[in-house]
């Protein structure tokens, strides 16, 4: 089964710490969890308590309590939603968590949706999926069908590629957020790990 520890640590290797750019839509962020999309994360009373120490914000590093916090809502929020301890393949369910917290659960999984349905053989292996973004009992089981006689790798690999033209249709529509492109494209890995 997948490992909730290991997917955390790889998707925090791309989210960074205190951030207030006023041209990311998320706004204010810690550790990639904006107050515009979750501003009742027990975090920001925290962030808010050091918000007039001289050394804001590199002071939230030395927080002890911050990182649990930062892991709990991550957990619950994102790993959770898609059914995380479920899925037996460890790299399926990183793909899906970081890609969650990157874009949300509902698109995550419709991507995850949409790759299963392309790689069905003409539905030999399952019925094709709706794509509304909800893991459930039919997503779940079609994904240990895939399993057990495709490779996780093309399934990653479309995955992927749905990822990447998500970016960049985002990007042409609004070009200010190109300044983001290459952190973007470093969570779209299209090989082996």
């Amino acid at each position: 089964m997948a490992d909730f520890g290991a997917a955390y640590s790889k998707t925090m290797s791309h989210e960074g710490g205190y951030v207030d750019d006023p041209t990311d839509r998320g706004g204010e962020t810690y550790k990639g969890i904006a107050r515009r999309y979750n501003p009742d994360w027990v975090g920001w009373q925290r962030i808010d308590s050091y918000r007039d120490s001289p050394d804001f914000p590199q002071v939230l590093e030395e927080e002890i309590d911050l990182p649990d916090e930062v892991e709990s809502f991550y957990k619950a929020q994102y790993w959770d939603k898609f059914l995380g301890d479920e899925i037996e393949h460890g790299a399926v369910a990183q793909e899906l968590f970081d890609t969650a917290v990157n874009m949300g659960v509902h698109r995550a999984v419709k991507f995850l949706q949409v790759s299963l349905s392309i790689l069905n053989r003409n539905g030999s292996l399952f019925a094709d999926l709706v794509d509304d973004g909800v893991f459930g009992a039919k997503t779940l089981a079609s994904l240990r069908n895939y399993q057990r006689t495709d490779s996780v790798a093309l399934l990653l690999k479309v995955m992927n590629v749905l990822q990447g033209m998500h970016y960049i249709e985002y990007m042409r529509k609004s070009p200010e957020q190109e300044k983001f492109a290459r952190g973007w494209f470093t969570r779209v890995s299209l090989g082996p790990e």
